[in-house]
């Protein structure tokens, strides 16, 4: 899996560990190992932008999908070529707000860290098709959230 984390948010994270944390729901999904997805933490000014530009909402949020290519779970193809071999495609980028992130896990009673987590792994299933609008959406999505972090947790001893 090729994940780039960029860091712009002016907070210290795990840039390590939110790219390793990819990798796994990347694997956990069958997505095709080449694929390429791209994190983007950034603080609340940039987020607000974003959120008020491509959500017309106002103010910052936690975590933002923006798709490349149309990639499902189990058939992470960007396409094939002339002699049918595929093309591990762009996933796209998910933003992350970590400002943002700390104030709800304050909320919930755990660790910023954790909350990066589990919006990292919310956005990466939001570009892999995954939606919540619907409540069949929303078991489905955050049922898979729930296992990819708990394997996770699991993986990393925790």
């Amino acid at each position: 899996m090729s994940v780039e984390v960029l860091n712009e948010s002016g907070v210290e994270v795990d840039e390590q560990g939110i790219a390793a944390l990819s990798r796994h729901v990347l694997d956990g999904m069958r997505v095709h190992p080449l694929a390429e997805l791209s994190v983007l933490l950034v603080d609340e000014a940039a987020m607000t932008e974003l959120h008020e530009k491509w959500m017309d909402e106002p103010g910052p949020t936690d975590v933002l999908s923006f798709p490349m290519d149309e990639l499902r779970p189990g058939h992470m193809s960007g396409g094939a070529d002339e002699d049918g071999e595929t093309d591990p495609g762009l996933l796209g980028d998910v933003v992350l707000c970590p400002a943002v992130a700390e104030k709800q896990a304050r909320e919930a009673g755990h660790s910023t860290a954790e909350e990066l987590e589990l919006l990292c792994t919310h956005g990466i299933l939001h570009l892999l098709g995954y939606d919540h609008a619907e409540p069949e959406e929303h078991r489905e999505m955050f049922g898979l959230q729930a296992e990819l972090l708990t394997s996770w947790r699991e993986e990393r001893g925790g």
